[in-house]
C-alpha cells in the first residue's frame, strides 16, 4: 500500500486528541471529545487492513503473525512497566491479580480488580482488545473466496453488535465483542473498498466532509448529544473519506512533523499516560495553575511517546524485520541449495 500522507496526519491528530483528553482530565478540566480519537483509529484500522490484504494477498496465519508482531511487543513492555510500578508501590490505586495480568497480556477482556471496569492493567490497552478481535475475525474471513469476504465480515460484526443491542451482557467477553464500537472497523473496511474501486468523491466534496465532521465533533463535544460510537463512527468516516478525497486530488501536502507524529502515534498512545500522571502529581504538589499543568502534561506525554517510539518501537520493528529476513534467506537456501562449482 502506497504511503498515504492524509492517513498519517489523521493518526497524528487522533493520538494528540487522546493525549489532550487525558491531560485535561488529570489537570481538572474537561475535553471528553478527545476520546473520539480512538474511533478515528478504529475506522483507519479497518481501512488499512482491507486495502493491504487486497493489494498484498496473505494467509490468515501470516496476517495474524504480522499484526501481533507489530503491536504486541511494545504493548507488553508498557504493561510490564505498569506491573512493575504497581509492585513497587508507585501506583497505589492499581490492584493486581494474576488473572488480570495474564488477561491483559493476552488481549482477553477482563474485569479490573481496581475499579470493576473492563480494563487491562494499562487502561488504554482496552482498545487493543478490540483491535485483536477484529484481526481474528478479519483473518477468518480471509479463508473465504474474495468475493464473499466483505459480506462475511459484515455478517459477523453486524450480528454481534445487533446481539449486544438486543441482549446486552455483564460478561466481559460478551460486553466487549458485542459493543457497537466494533462497527467502526466495518465502516473503515467499506471505505477501503470505495478507495480501491475508485469511488472516492472529488476534493471539493472531501473538503465539505472534513468541515462537516469537525463541526460535528465540536457540537457533540459541546452538547454531549449523541456522544458514543455510532455518531463518532459516522463522523470519523466522513473525516476519513474527506481526507482520502483530498489525497486522491493531490491536495495533501508533505508535512514532515505530522508524518513523523503519525508514525509515532502508537507509542504516543501507549506511553503518554505515564508522563501525564507524573505531571499531574507534581502540579498538585507545587500548586501549578491548571492551564500550565495541562500544557506541560500534553507536551510531556507526546515527548515520552516519541522517546518510546525511538527507543522501543523502531528497534523492535527493525529486529523483527531482520529476523524475518534471516529466516527467509535460510529457507531460500534450503529450498534451492547452491550447486557446487565444477572442478
Amino acid at each position: 500500500m502506497n504511503r498515504l500522507h492524509g492517513i498519517q496526519y489523521l493518526r497524528a491528530i487522533a493520538a494528540l486528541a487522546v493525549v489532550v483528553f487525558h491531560a485535561v482530565e488529570r489537570t481538572g478540566g474537561h475535553f471528553a471529545i478527545g476520546a473520539a480519537g480512538v474511533d478515528v483509529f478504529f475506522v483507519i484500522s479497518g481501512f488499512i487492513m482491507w486495502v493491504i490484504s487486497a493489494r498484498r494477498p496473505t494467509t490468515p496465519a501470516r496476517f495474524l503473525r504480522d499484526r501481533l508482531e507489530r503491536i504486541a511487543p511494545v504493548y507488553w513492555i508498557a504493561t510490564a512497566i505498569m506491573v512493575a510500578g504497581a509492585l513497587a508501590g508507585l501506583f497505589p490505586n492499581l490492584k493486581l491479580t494474576l488473572g488480570h495480568v495474564l488477561g491483559s497480556l493476552s488481549f482477553i477482556p477482563h474485569q479490573s480488580p481496581s475499579n470493576g471496569q473492563i480494563w487491562p492493567v494499562l487502561v488504554q490497552g482496552w482498545t487493543l482488545n478490540y483491535e485483536i478481535f477484529f484481526y481474528v475475525v478479519f483473518a477468518a474471513c480471509l479463508l473465504l473466496p474474495s468475493r464473499f469476504r466483505l459480506a462475511g465480515l459484515a455478517a459477523v460484526l453486524v450480528g454481534l453488535a445487533g446481539f449486544g443491542f438486543v441482549q446486552g451482557s455483564g460478561n466481559p467477553l460478551l460486553a466487549t465483542y458485542t459493543n457497537p464500537i466494533i462497527l467502526e472497523f466495518l465502516i473503515g473496511v467499506l471505505i477501503g473498498k470505495l478507495w480501491l474501486d475508485g469511488r472516492i468523491p472529488s476534493p471539493a466534496t472531501g473538503a465539505v466532509l472534513i468541515i462537516g465532521a469537525l463541526l460535528g465533533f465540536a457540537v457533540v463535544g459541546a452538547t454531549h448529544l449523541g456522544f458514543g460510537p455510532l455518531s463518532f463512527g459516522t463522523l470519523a468516516a466522513a473525516l476519513l473519506i474527506g481526507v482520502l478525497a483530498l489525497e486522491k486530488g493531490g491536495a495533501v501536502r508533505h508535512v514532515r512533523s505530522m508524518l513523523y507524529l503519525g508514525d509515532a502515534s502508537y507509542s504516543v498512545y501507549l506511553f503518554h499516560t505515564f508522563a501525564i500522571s507524573v505531571v499531574a502529581k507534581l502540579a498538585a504538589l507545587l500548586s501549578i495553575p491548571a492551564e500550565t499543568a495541562m500544557l506541560l502534561a500534553v507536551t510531556s506525554g507526546v515527548a515520552v511517546g516519541v522517546a518510546a517510539y525511538e527507543m522501543l518501537e523502531k528497534p523492535l520493528i527493525a529486529a523483527v524485520k531482520g529476523l524475518r529476513s534471516g529466516q527467509g534467506r535460510r529457507k531460500s537456501v534450503q529450498d534451492n541449495p547452491p550447486v557446487p562449482e565444477s572442478v
